[in-house]
This record gives C-alpha cells, structure tokens and sequence, in this order.
C-alpha cells in the first residue's frame, strides 16, 4: 500500500496504479554469464536476493569463485585479443547500437525487474533509470569509429580487458556507464553487480545474447566482497573501474597500488545544495526535494546538505515541510510513489544509527506523519534543523532520506561551509544572477555543480569528483580516456 504522507485537507486521495509483474519472467536461480553462456558456480554456492519493499525472495544467484572469476577474465582475453580488439569501430558501433536498441524495446521488462530488486518507485526506473542506460549505449556507440578524433592520440588503444564493480543504488545505470564506454573502446568486460541487486545485469546478459555480442566481450559474475576482491585483484586485469563507498574505493586503490592496474573511482559524497535569497522559490524546493529524496537519497551525489541564506531560511523550511508533507512512501510498484524501500536492512541500520546521532547531538528532527509498510525496509522523509558543520549528519554520508539544513549569510561563507567535506562530487547553487552562479561553480570544489537544478544527467556530460569523492571521469568524451592508452604522434 502506498500512503500519502499527509492528506489532511485534501479533497483527494489517489488511486493505486500498480504497475503489472507479468511483463518480466524472474527465474527461480541465475548462473554466471562467463563466456556467453549462464553457468553455475564451480562450488555450486549460491545466495539469495530479495525484494526490499516486501522481503519476498526474488530467486536463488550463483555465487562466483576465485576460480569463476578467473574464467571470466580468461574468456575477455581471449575475447580481446582475437575479437572485440581487432575489430573495426563502425563494426563494434553496430552492436553497442543493437544493444542499445534492444534495451529501448525491452525497457518495461528492465524498469520493472529493477524496481522489484532494487525497491526503488516504478517511475524512477521507468523514466530515469533505464532511458538513461539506453542513451548511455546510443552515445557511444557514435564513438567506436571516432576514437582518432576523441583528442587522445592520432591512434589510441584499448587497456584490454577491464573489471568492473557497481554499486546497488544505480544497477542498470551504473553497468551502462560502464560497459559502454569500454565495449566503445575495444575494451572486453569483467563485471560484478552489487550482492543486493544482480537481477537486471543478468537479465542484460540475456540481452547481449539477443544481441548476438561474441562470447567473452562481456561476462558477468555475481558475489559478495569475496568475488569483487578475486576481480580486482586478478592477475590479467588491466583496468579496475569502481562505484561504490569510499572505503571501499580505499581498499582499491591500496591493493593495485604497485601494479600495471589503471583505475577510475567514483566514490562517496555529502553535496551542498545552496539556495540564495533571490532563487525562485517553488523551482528550489522541487530541486531541492529531487535532490534528496530521488532514489530514497541512496545517490552517491544527492543534495543531503541544504544551505539556505538566513534572511529566507524559515519561511523556505516552513514551505519545504509542506511539500515533504504531499511525498507518497510505499509500494515501489505504484506508479504514484515518490519514495519507495530501503535497498537492505545494513543500510537501514547505518541511516537509523546516524540520524539517531543527529538528534542526540542537538538538532532538531521533522518527518511527516505517514504510515509505513509493516515489511520490507523503511524509512520516513527527514529534515534535520538546527544542524552544525561538527554534527555527523553534516559530515558523513547517510545515504538515505535525510536533509540537514544549515544557513549561510555571505556567497563567501556559503562557499566555505560548502567545501567544508573530505568529499567534492557535486553541488548546486540557485540563484537569479549568472555572475553569481559563475563566481560559485568557479569556487566550490565539486566535480559536477548544477545551477537552477539538481540531479540531471546527460550521456554526454562528464561526472566525477574530488577528493574523497575518487578520481576519474565517467560520461561524455572523457568517459573514454579511462579506457584509452593514448596513441603516440611520433
């Protein structure tokens, strides 16, 4: 059931639109996609995935082995060297554009089976999620023939065969940005999807099938940190593309180190969403709550900081309650939801404990009355007030559906506050004076910083971050340097 978070005076209630299971057939086990073909685990271990919004188990998944990984990656090698690498690019495109076709006529199928795995509302995938991931394969394939003129080298070459870890939050997406780049490239592909989430990057193993892809270019193999570790770790790899926590990307960048190993890292983030007091009001308050609630606030660059100028501060809390007062929370399923399940109970544990100690060390705490689903994850929309640059809410990342708000009364001090963080992946400033955006966007330390808006992506624009935010670029044209050894002009 999906609830409005609060109907009080609303002659209005909406109906449920569930959207249909029916379109997209969840196996009761998957194996590993090594190449080509799905095959169980060498100790036939397996573990299960569950539906966050219900607890329900989706199906049973083979859980790789050192010994899985390593066919994995001998199978892109030889995929590399005898295929994928020789190839032309216009006969490479052809298949990045197949694929990328293929994900636009099946993307019912993909939106649904990632909302189910994922918990996140019907609508963001549909809309967002896997549109995004089909432009993704659309942008590069208009590369794969162009790579001479990409400003790398008259004649640049691919790394050869490159592991890839995604995180939970973005499956389809993350494995676009990912994949496509470096199928682009001639690159071949070991990817790990998170534990929490592999369904759709098997059920696009499926679809490199009906694609034709040769066997090896791309192979899929599903774990926990055991199976990551083997991948990145593994001998024959020669780039390590990773998204996920800033821990983790830590221990990453500590075990290639000393190795041949190219690596992106696209980490952790706790963005500035910084409104001044001449910013259109209602459009900063959509942005504001796209910032933070899109995805449950499970985004490595949601807007968890929200920096108002003081002279409009309570009258922009007063209204952004209230619009947090109209968020449906429930059924991810319901095409009305606007914030759906928790991705796991570890994460909904870490959200508990840190908004705990938000209230513990003063701030004030706000959620609108709703009522939650009695199973599966939850966690209701949350403003923190009163909030200080020394409170943990203000510092670490939360990931989850949590906003603190803290103000500012100069763009100097609004700068500072802002980049007052280990981390540096994005920001947003809104304002009505271009010289001010201008002036911001050159001061503040983030890799993306949106003006007027907040969450927007496009295939063609770079993304990444600095700092403890990792390093490295994903998207556009220099998503491509990753994944390019720069050709020689002598």
């Amino acid at each position: 059931m999906t609830t409005t978070a609060s109907t009080a005076g609303s002659p209005f209630e909406y109906a449920p639109a569930p959207e249909s299971r029916a379109v997209v057939d969840i196996a009761s086990s998957y194996g590993l996609f090594i190449d080509g073909e799905f095959t169980p685990a060498s100790d036939s271990g397996s573990f299960k995935t569950v539906n966050p919004a219900t607890e329900e188990v989706l199906a049973e998944v083979a859980e790789a082995t050192e010994e899985d990984v390593d066919r994995a990656v001998r199978a892109a090698r030889r995929a590399q060297e005898k295929v994928w690498g020789p190839m032309p690019g216009r006969e490479r495109a052809k298949y990045l554009f197949r694929i990328a076709r293929l994900l636009a006529e099946r993307s019912r199928e993909f939106a649904v089976l990632e909302t189910l795995d994922n918990g996140k509302p019907i609508r963001e995938s549909r809309d967002v999620d896997v549109p995004t991931a089909a432009a993704h394969f659309f942008y590069y394939a208009g590369w794969a023939d162009k790579l001479e003129h990409a400003g790398y080298g008259p004649d640049p070459r691919p790394h050869g065969v490159a592991a890839q870890v995604i995180p939970w939050n973005f499956p389809l997406l993350m494995l676009a940005w990912k994949i496509a780049p470096a199928l682009a490239t001639g690159n071949t592909v070991v990817l790990k999807p998170a534990e929490t989430t592999p369904l759709t990057a098997l059920l696009f193993a499926d679809l490199l099938r009906q694609a034709e892809l040769p066997p090896g270019v791309v192979n899929i193999v599903t774990g926990a940190r055991a199976t990551g570790s083997a991948l990145v770790n593994h001998p024959d790899v020669d780039k390590i593309a990773f998204t996920g926590s800033t821990p983790v990307g830590k221990r990453i960048a500590q075990e290639i180190a000393g190795t041949r190993k190219h690596a992106t890292l696209e980490l952790g983030g706790k963005a500035a969403n910084i409104v001044f007091d001449d910013a259109p009001i209602d459009q900063a308050i959509e942005g504001i709550v796209n910032g933070i609630f899109f995805n449950q606030g499970q985004v490595c660059c949601a807007g968890s900081r929200l920096l108002v100028q003081e002279t409009i501060a309570e009258e922009l809390v007063d209204r952004l309650k209230a619009r947090l007062s109209t968020l449906r929370v429930g059924d991810p399923m319901d095409k009305n939801t606007d914030v759906g399940a928790i991705n796991s109970p570890q994460q909904l544990a870490r959200i508990t404990e840190l908004t705990d100690a938000g209230t513990a060390e003063g701030a004030t705490r706000w959620s609108p009355d709703c009522e939650l689903p009695s199973s599966g994850y939850w966690f209701a929309p949350t403003l923190f007030t009163g909030v200080s640059a020394a409170h943990r809410i203000a510092r670490e990342e939360i990931f989850g559906p949590v906003l603190s708000v803290l103000t500012f009364r100069t763009p100097a001090e609004a700068v500072a506050k802002a980049n007052n963080t280990p981390y540096g992946l994005s920001a947003g400033i809104w304002t009505e004076k271009g010289s001010r955006i201008l002036w911001m966007a050159d001061q503040l330390r983030a890799g993306v910083v949106w003006s007027n808006t907040f969450n927007r992506f496009d295939p063609t624009s770079p993304f990444g971050g600095y700092k403890e935010s990792g390093y490295g670029r994903e998207g556009g044209r220099h998503g491509l340097a990753p994944y390019l050894i720069e050709g020689s002009t002598y």
